[in-house]
């Protein structure tokens, strides 16, 4: 019969008095570094539903389901289908929409809490119904880019909406040159544009 080696008896012995170098795992909760991939979860105050994140996922485990009648776009994150690469956190405009969490147990008989979905509020073009954006969006590309925004009426005219200062409805089609203060989509702002007769 052969011995044991010595690292091996070394090892046992170190075991002995500083315990085993595995937990009991599940029973012992399992410490995970800090920069771990674990669980994706929305933060509800950060993301505002641009949609960068759907665009930049390998495995297309985001989807994005626009609700015009409602008003409501729903941004999905398949867990089943992530790879956990982390693109979508990398690439968040606000860098605080989405996160990883040290959660790795993610094995269940059950889909109860599964689900993993963000619901924002769309702004419609006012003439044909089309998406803008979401309103979120548009306040936070205001906040960013600050006076510039009052060259474009869509981020001006939704802050103006949300402070309470712009109707929902925007100004009277009798005002004189009143179709560019509108929130309009790119095809119907440049209709606008090309109809208006600019000058007195």
């Amino acid at each position: 019969m052969r011995k044991p080696k010595l690292r091996e008896l070394g090892e046992a012995i170190k075991a002995i008095v500083k315990g085993p170098y595995t937990i009991k795992f599940p029973k012992a909760e399992a410490k995970v570094p800090p920069n771990y991939r674990g669980r994706i979860v929305f933060n509800i105050e950060g993301c505002v539903g641009c949609g960068a994140c759907v665009e930049v996922c390998p495995a297309k485990a985001r989807a994005i389901f626009d609700d015009r009648e409602q008003k409501i776009r729903k941004v999905i994150h398949y867990q089943e289908k992530c790879i956990y690469c982390g693109q979508c956190v990398r690439y968040c405009i606000t860098q605080e929409g989405i996160k990883h969490t040290p959660d790795f147990e993610l094995s269940s008989l059950t889909k109860d809490g599964y689900e993993n979905y963000i619901e924002k509020e769309l702004v419609l073009c006012e003439l044909c119904g089309e998406i803008v954006g979401c309103k979120d969006h548009l306040l936070w590309l205001y906040k960013k880019v600050g006076e510039s925004a009052y060259q474009n009426p869509n981020l001006f005219l939704t802050y103006q909406r949300e402070i309470g200062l712009a109707k929902e409805k925007g100004i009277r089609p009798l005002a004189y040159r009143s179709g560019h203060l509108r929130v309009l989509c790119p095809d119907c702002r440049r209709r606008v544009y090309l109809q208006e007769v600019w000058g007195y």
